[in-house]
């Protein structure tokens, strides 16, 4: 895959995080939920620093079990704020917790979050035809709609900027240069 996205590294974690992951479609909301937060850790940081303690943040917050998340206490955040193999930047641990109500006030309303989240690009993913790193916004009206309706719900670390990044994460949008072999094979992932 010589031809893979210009902004991967040549780590093989990133490789491989690139190849099999980035831009397929999430259509479980579990999943979802814990890639946004995951993304909201990013903020001010590479991707790679969060990619390299994936495990980490799913050992500490439960496999991404909302229910358990949202019984967390100060306790827990004093907990996490000595754990090594995450940010430990105090908003950022308590945005996880906080997400968590979030996702299961939204839940008790009766709405699944996943086609809550799919509803902002119709269902589908939307098909980009980027030829180059500069033609990738950072925002799109999209990721901005979704921004304002999820801290409306209380969510935060849920700028634009990290909401369009979550959409190309997980196959909202396919932004994927069109000589990278992977913009063609996220376009036929399977619902």
């Amino acid at each position: 895959m010589e031809l893979r996205c210009a902004w991967v590294t040549k780590d093989p974690e990133y490789i491989e995080y690139h190849d099999k992951q980035w831009g397929r479609p999430v259509y479980d909301a579990r999943e979802l939920f814990a890639k946004l937060c995951l993304d909201g850790q990013q903020a001010g940081l590479s991707w790679i620093t969060i990619l390299k303690r994936t495990a980490s943040y799913y050992r500490a917050y439960a496999d991404f079990d909302p229910v358990l998340i949202a019984r967390f206490d100060e306790q827990d955040v004093e907990r996490l704020m000595q754990d090594t193999g995450i940010i430990r930047n105090r908003l950022k641990v308590q945005s996880i917790i906080r997400n968590a109500r979030a996702y299961l006030a939204l839940e008790a309303e009766g709405v699944d979050f996943a086609d809550y989240l799919w509803g902002f690009v119709g269902g589908a993913p939307m098909v980009n035809q980027r030829q180059g790193n500069g033609d990738i916004p950072a925002t799109s009206k999209e990721s901005d709609a979704m921004s304002k309706a999820l801290k409306k719900l209380g969510f935060n670390f849920v700028g634009s900027t990290i909401c369009y990044a979550f959409m190309q994460a997980v196959g909202m949008v396919n932004d994927h240069l069109v000589s990278c072999p992977c913009h063609v094979e996220c376009q036929h992932s399977p619902h």
